[in-house]
């Protein structure tokens, strides 16, 4: 390898992670804490928390649930009721097959959501045609929705009582930022768990 190509390639990892840091700096977290707020409240009524996307947002969407369901485990409390709508791939696909893409969480929320719980969704774009239709129908059945998202927000945030846009039109800068902010909600409510037990 040449060193102008490895120069470029020098170069080209420092833009990208100046413009990770930069975005950063401009992620609203209020809204990472409202996010959490509304986890957590979903989780002392005992409702369940539904997360879904698609691509890497999916891959988002189990690792936050993983997350959640096990790293929340405290002592004396009642354990977190999430599931991700992307892990059961034979479902997936049965209603991508028979039905529609587009109906790949729509119908698994008509399953299992009932009032009150959480339709969590994550979206790069926030226009992905199935998690519009899966928000839809949460909000139809009752659901708090809330969104992860970037480059203006798109559709989906009119379909979310709390979302949290990060503020870039790069994929991968947006993506990477949703997996800091799922675990720094992850973080804030392992937080107030423990707080809670220590102070009983």
């Amino acid at each position: 390898m040449s060193n102008k190509v490895v120069l470029n390639e020098i170069v080209a990892a420092d833009s990208y992670f100046l413009e990770l840091s930069n975005t950063l700096t401009r992620v609203p977290l209020t809204a990472v804490d409202e996010i959490a707020d509304v986890l957590l409240e979903a989780y002392q009524r005992r409702s369940s928390v539904f997360i879904f996307g698609n691509g890497g947002s999916a891959a988002l969407a189990s690792h936050l649930a993983c997350d959640l369901c096990k790293g929340t485990i405290t002592n004396g409390l009642d354990r977190f009721r999430v599931l991700a709508l992307t892990d059961n791939v034979p479902l997936m696909t049965a209603w991508a097959n028979d039905s529609s893409y587009e109906d790949v969480f729509a119908e698994q929320i008509r399953n299992f959501l009932q009032p009150n719980d959480v339709a969590f969704a994550i979206s790069g774009s926030g226009n992905s045609p199935n998690v519009l239709k899966g928000l839809s129908t949460a909000r139809k059945l009752g659901a708090f929705n809330v969104g992860l998202t970037g480059f203006s927000g798109g559709r989906m945030l009119e379909l979310c009582d709390h979302s949290l846009v990060v503020p870039s039109s790069d994929m991968q800068i947006i993506e990477d930022l949703h997996l800091s902010i799922s675990h720094c909600i992850f973080r804030i409510i392992c937080s107030r768990l423990f707080h809670s037990v220590a102070a009983t």
